[in-house]
């Protein structure tokens, strides 16, 4: 689901107040810092994962079925973790979405939507009178 209006100018003054304050920290979570994230993410949920194997098969060997079921909802949680997260990350070379030049993009196809909705409602209200 889309951001809308007010989220979008929300969370781009957040960014400008996290840039002002820590530049540094600003700077690291853009690009390699965000990709870095991604897939510390991604090997954390893999180790949930194999956690969850173990408590399936430990609860199969002791015959208790609520531990297999524990474990195989640890698994479950953790495949959706890490399928999410790989999903987000942002391929080597490509910008993020908080990079400038993504910014960039997205004011350029804001202005065009703006644009589209104002022709538009030129139209309804030249129908309209």
């Amino acid at each position: 689901m889309p951001l809308s209006e007010h989220e979008q100018r929300m969370l781009e003054q957040m960014e400008r107040a996290l840039y002002a304050e820590d530049p540094k920290f600003a700077t690291a979570l853009e690009g390699s810092g965000l990709r870095t994230y991604t897939r510390r993410r991604v090997y954390q949920a893999v180790a949930g994962f194999l956690v969850g194997i173990a408590l399936l098969m430990a609860g199969m060997v002791a015959q208790q079925i609520w531990v297999s079921v524990v474990g195989f909802l640890v698994m479950l949680g953790c495949a959706v973790l890490a399928v999410t997260g790989w999903r987000k990350a942002p391929k080597p070379g490509e910008q993020p979405s908080g990079a400038p030049g993504a910014r960039r993009q997205q004011r350029q196809r804001r202005s065009m939507m703006d644009r589209i909705e104002q022709r538009w409602q030129r139209r309804r209200d030249e129908q309209g009178h």
